[in-house]
């Protein structure tokens, strides 16, 4: 797989704003996962926004719903750790691309057990989104990436703390940045990203 830069969204209603935002965005990021407490209905209209204008459909990615994965024809599905729904479609359906969160290294291996495509691991800093929380240790890090499953790294990433990620993951997914900064300062990422690798 390539190197990735993957916008998970807020855990929120999203509204025309917030897709208007990603529509921006679209063509510095290679996927979006829409990760939201939304309605099925109302998750339909969000998608139905974002490709009416503009929106590429293979850069769509949904969180778990599998009913949406197969109604827009969406290539990418992600899942919770330890989702076995993810392990079973997986099996079932080797064209789509499946991924999971992980915040072990055992975790990691049991979706490379399992054949998916890729894993979140995080968090790799320190991050809003897990206030307080320790992130993962060098060590976790390093035996996290090097299994043989292309590794994501998640969690308080941004133009300054990119300089400090351990080597040896594949791209980047993150929450607050990719929705608070604009296309250059995303492009100005994609900078850093590729003198990391």
């Amino acid at each position: 797989m390539i190197s990735l830069f993957i916008a998970v969204t807020p855990y929120k209603y999203l509204n025309v704003e917030d897709l208007e935002h990603y529509i921006k965005i679209s063509e510095e990021i290679d996927l979006l996962l829409l990760r939201v407490p939304m309605t099925r209905n109302d998750l339909c209209w969000a998608l139905d926004y974002l490709l009416a204008n503009g929106f590429p459909q293979t850069k769509l990615m949904i969180h778990s719903d599998l009913t949406i994965l197969e109604k827009y024809d969406l290539n990418f599905i992600h899942f919770r750790e330890k989702d076995v729904q993810a392990f079973e479609y997986k099996k079932l359906h080797p064209h789509v691309s499946v991924s999971m969160s992980t915040h072990s290294v055992e975790t990691v291996k049991h979706a490379r057990e399992w054949s998916l495509d890729f894993v979140f691991f995080g968090h790799v800093f320190e991050s809003r989104s897990k206030h307080g929380l320790k992130p993962r240790s060098s060590k976790e890090i390093k035996d996290a990436v090097s299994i043989d499953i292309p590794v994501y790294a998640i969690g308080g990433i941004d133009r300054h703390s990119i300089k400090s990620l351990p080597h040896g993951f594949e791209g980047v997914c993150a929450i607050s940045f990719f929705r608070d900064r604009s296309l250059r300062e995303i492009q100005l990422l994609r900078e850093e990203w590729l003198a990391y690798v």
